[in-house]
């Protein structure tokens, strides 16, 4: 048996856990720079908030119906997923963290576990000990412990929080229930096709043939259709580091001269750098971007890309901040107001199985080097840094509304007058 613990608007009910007056408001989660609607509350969803949304189209919206708006404080939000996830291990030590606010959990082997008491009992210990509602889906596989998920937050008085899809019988219930386009796996483009065959719910598409399954969604629609019919095929995953490593950034101004973009891009790299190394890798591959602000329709749009292969792996930020530069030279034109630029780092390899050159190589004493200002700017709060970089000038997302940092920074704790 799997189960899905799921967290209930888990940006909201972050902001909620240390300011209780937020209880029952409808609230809203912008994006880095204060940007776009990233998480709802349900009174926002009552209201029609859509996701994605960009905060200054609805500005008056906001303020005619009290909507709190929230700038997203991922700090916070990782600090009580971290504390989530540490209690959900208590039930089972086979924990998947498959989100920052979702994690499954492998019951296989418990056979005499009464999921009832362990519903009720996650649920309390949750809420009690960090304050997060959650909802948790009981099912003999993880597609279908996701459909059961919904069903405990669709109705949660109905099922105190926690369902359990344990019977034939409730398998074809929960599946006729949960419309196609609500399928965890199924996309948008899949929803469409699978709509204009007639099929509108969970149910119908496990009716299909899995020659047909195969045929049109590929071996990972099949498994998902088995998985769905109780037989599970999707099994546990293991922490893979990340593929590609992006550090992009809307600015605050927008920019004309290449110098101003040279320092961004050199600020970038270094970024991007630190967090390949502290994967314990490296990349083949760079690609720099910078676009033109599209909203601003009055002003000529320019948006230009390239992505080079470097000559060896590294991690070193000498060498990436250079290939980063040449790409800029070629790809920036004058003339335009740049409103967003990035680096992307790609083909990336475990530092020990590097693959050498004969030709280029990166000289030794990069690596050694960048381990000691690393050290010393986690130490020193990234005080080290690297010509092209502006060493007065500390880059700040814009975040007009950001809580309190309350559970990690002791200047940010919450008094309490005991009186």
């Amino acid at each position: 048996m799997y189960a899905l613990m799921d967290c209930n608007n888990f940006y909201a009910s972050c902001e909620r856990v240390f300011k209780p007056s937020l209880r029952n408001k409808p609230i809203v989660v912008l994006s880095n720079n204060d940007g776009c609607v990233v998480a709802r509350s349900n009174e926002s969803k009552a209201l029609g908030v859509k996701m994605g949304v960009p905060i200054f189209k609805i500005k008056d919206f906001v303020k005619q119906h009290n909507i709190v708006v929230c700038s997203s404080n991922y700090t916070l939000y990782g600090d009580l997923s971290n504390r989530v996830m540490t209690l959900i291990k208590n039930f089972s030590p086979d924990v998947e963290v498959y989100s920052i606010d979702e994690a499954f959990i492998n019951f296989n082997g418990h056979h005499y576990a009464n999921f009832d008491q362990i519903g009720l009992e996650m649920h309390r210990i949750i809420k009690k000990g960090i304050g997060i509602p959650i909802s948790i889906g009981f099912a003999p596989t993880k597609a279908l412990a996701k459909v059961a998920n919904k069903i405990a937050k669709k109705y949660p008085e109905r099922t105190q929080n926690y369902y359990i899809i344990d019977t034939e019988e409730k398998r074809i219930k929960a599946l006729k229930w949960t419309k196609i386009e609500d399928v965890w796996g199924i996309g948008r483009q899949f929803s469409k096709k699978l709509q204009s065959i007639g099929v509108t719910n969970a149910y119908q598409f496990t009716q299909l043939s899995d020659s047909y399954v195969r045929k049109y969604f590929s071996v990972v629609g099949l498994r998902l259709k088995k998985d769905l019919e109780g037989e599970p095929t999707i099994q546990f995953e293991d922490i893979k580091p990340k593929q590609n490593i992006a550090t992009t950034r809307s600015f605050d101004v927008m920019m004309q001269t290449q110098e101003e973009l040279r320092e961004r891009i050199a600020t970038f790299s270094s970024l991007a750098a630190v967090k390949l190394r502290n994967q314990k890798s490296n990349c083949e591959l760079i690609q720099v971007f910078i676009y033109t602000n599209r909203f601003r329709q009055d002003l000529p749009q320019y948006s230009g890309y390239k992505t080079v292969k470097l000559p060896f792996p590294t991690s070193s930020t000498f060498e990436l901040n250079k290939y980063a530069q040449k790409v800029l030279n070629e790809i920036f034109k004058p003339g335009f107001h740049y409103k967003k630029a990035g680096v992307i780092l790609m083909g990336i390899t475990q530092d020990q199985t590097q693959q050498l050159s004969m030709f280029e190589y990166e000289n030794p004493k990069h690596k050694v080097l960048m381990q000691v200002l690393d050290k010393m700017n986690v130490k020193m709060g990234e005080k080290v840094k690297f010509g092209g970089q502006d060493l007065k000038r500390k880059w700040k997302m814009r975040q007009e509304h950001l809580s309190p940092c309350y559970s990690t920074n002791l200047k940010d704790i919450i008094t309490i007058n005991c009186q």
